[in-house]
């Protein structure tokens, strides 16, 4: 998007369809926890022992890659990662488990909704709860906007397909604002900063380092953060069904989820060395920033029951489907349970919740 072309129109489901580049395929009613999202097919026992020789994994979660090495964490991964892919919005991995590039990958609630709603079928295989906002929204330099509430009559950055667009319809939901209230701009969340900057949109939901970054360009200017109490509370891990339905590759992903949870632990006990590694030498900031930014995190939760994820999943694809961006759909099918305590075994108790 350049600085002189128009604002995009209101979003609306047809824009997510074309996005994501299929037609939303009608689900299935209730359908019991033993089977996938597909095929309907008993998904069995979780395999154990250790991948068979020559397993590999394609694994798009960049902070594992750079938690690895510094935590002592390699030789936990008994099979090979072919690839380590930069990516991590929502649409560009929903996009590679369908080309077949991607076998893992890190995000939020929110892409494993969008692409069930398409008919990518992929599972969530792990979860992270943070009970601290995660986004913070950014306006435009010289906007008047201090608060929620002045959203009313504004264009906002929304990527449907991504964490910031529940961010931002469950920030309009609390300040009492319908969606017809405001103009949703549709937009990849990696458009933002160029829309905010030429004031294609008035607001937008900005995470860090990106929000420490664009304040610090142009707060001069009169750019400003407003800041929400809006939780987006699951970070998850997931694969796509014929992943997961491949014993060898199933196994393979079983134990990569005890080294993304420690390495998850390892980041916040070891702040100093993360700060340098991930938030100066790989997004660009300052350490002084990079601690500001740190403080700001809750320590990661790992929950050995979903329950409370399944319905904030819910919840979330209750609130997309009224705003018409996705179909009705039971959220329980996103969730392959044969996982469910693995992450909260791997680590301390202090990280863990539940029983």
């Amino acid at each position: 998007m350049s600085a002189s072309s128009p604002p995009s129109a209101p979003v609306g489901r047809r824009s997510l369809l074309a996005l994501l580049g299929g037609a939303a395929l009608g689900l299935a009613g209730c359908a019991p926890q033993t089977t996938t999202t597909a095929g309907h097919k008993p998904l069995g026992k979780l395999p154990s022992g250790a991948p068979p020789p020559g397993t590999k994994l394609s694994v798009a979660v960049r902070t594992t890659q750079l938690q690895l090495a510094p935590a002592g964490l390699t030789k936990e991964l008994r099979f090979t990662v072919s690839d380590w892919p930069n990516l991590n919005a929502g649409p560009d991995i929903i996009q590679g488990f369908r080309a077949h590039s991607i076998d893992l990958a890190v995000n939020a609630g929110i892409p494993p909704i969008q692409a069930a709603a398409i008919g990518v079928g992929a599972r969530i295989v792990a979860v992270q709860e943070r009970n601290h906002p995660s986004y913070v929204f950014a306006t435009a330099p010289g906007s008047p906007i201090r608060s929620a509430a002045d959203f009313r009559g504004k264009k906002i950055g929304f990527s449907q397909g991504q964490a910031q667009g529940v961010v931002v319809l469950r920030a309009l939901k609390k300040a009492g604002l319908r969606n017809s209230d405001v103009t949703l701009v549709p937009l990849p969340s990696t458009q933002f900063l160029t829309a905010l900057q030429s004031r294609q949109v008035d607001v937008a939901p900005l995470a860090e380092p990106t929000l420490t970054k664009y304040l610090g360009q142009y707060a001069k200017d009169g750019a400003r953060d407003v800041h929400t109490d809006v939780v987006d509370l699951l970070t998850v891990l997931w694969a796509p069904d014929a992943v997961l339905d491949d014993p060898a590759r199933a196994a393979a992903v079983r134990e990569f989820i005890p080294v993304w949870a420690r390495g998850q632990v390892w980041a916040w006990e070891n702040p100093g060395r993360w700060i340098d590694r991930y938030y100066v030498k790989d997004q660009g900031v300052t350490a002084a920033d990079g601690k500001r930014i740190v403080a700001s995190l809750g320590r990661p939760v790992f929950t050995t029951r979903w329950d409370r994820a399944i319905a904030w999943e819910q919840e979330t694809a209750d609130l997309m489907a009224a705003g018409g961006f996705v179909p009705r759909q039971d959220v329980t099918k996103l969730f392959d349970r044969r996982f469910e305590r693995i992450a909260a075994a791997a680590v301390p108790a202090a990280y863990r919740e539940g029983s």
